[in-house]
């Protein structure tokens, strides 16, 4: 497990093929072979997206959680003609140098849901498909009182972001339960649940 290092693959070239909302590099690299030899010239293109924050908004008194629902780009595939509004977790990129992952879980909490979170806590931190794309995940258990919240509320920055985002407050097991039919089908918002399922128990009153 984990025999080669950082210090075994080689950058040979580096170019940004592209940048907009998201930076697309070309980048030509050689690395170790299991063999022990190096391996010629490998060629990938890589999105530099950076890294991002997820908040798991848990209330532990009524055993609920807050997910949020937005249209999404990516999920918009004709060959399956699926709804691209998906329910997801709080979550936001983070402004490498100026803010902590933390900071954008409680800022974003509060920007697309309403929330205030009375405690953060980091769950775990995963790479987001790294065979082609530079994102690193932080996600958070944030413990919220869910009476507070509103589903059917509306939030976002609208005319900053085009944010149109709308708020749910579900329990738990719905959550969880949505998670296993597919209904939730997001990377971010998978991990999460599962995380929060695991570990529940461990902040009920």
């Amino acid at each position: 497990m984990n025999q080669y290092q950082y210090e075994d693959l080689q950058i040979v070239n580096k170019e940004t093929v592209y940048k907009g909302h998201f930076e697309l590099q070309k980048i030509t690299f050689r690395h170790k072979l299991f063999s022990g030899e190096m391996s010629g010239d490998v060629v990938r293109e890589l999105l530099i997206k950076g890294e991002a924050a997820a908040l798991i908004a848990y209330d532990p008194k009524l055993d609920n959680v807050v997910l949020v629902e937005q249209v999404r780009i990516g999920a918009y595939d004709s060959s399956q003609k699926k709804s691209p509004w998906l329910l997801e977790l709080v979550a936001g990129m983070v402004d490498k140098g100026n803010e902590e992952p933390a900071e954008v879980a409680i800022r974003e909490a509060k920007e697309e849901a309403g929330l205030e979170v009375s405690e953060v806590q980091h769950a775990l931190s995963v790479w987001d498909s790294p065979g082609g794309q530079l994102e690193r995940l932080h996600l958070f258990l944030g413990l919220i009182d869910s009476s507070k919240v509103k589903s059917g509320e509306v939030h976002g920055l609208l005319e900053e972001e085009n944010e149109d985002i709308l708020v749910h407050v579900v329990s738990r097991e719905q959550a969880y339960q949505w998670v296993e039919e597919g209904k939730i089908d997001n990377v971010i918002a998978v991990i999460g649940l599962q995380w929060l399922q695991l570990n529940y128990n461990k902040f009920k009153p």
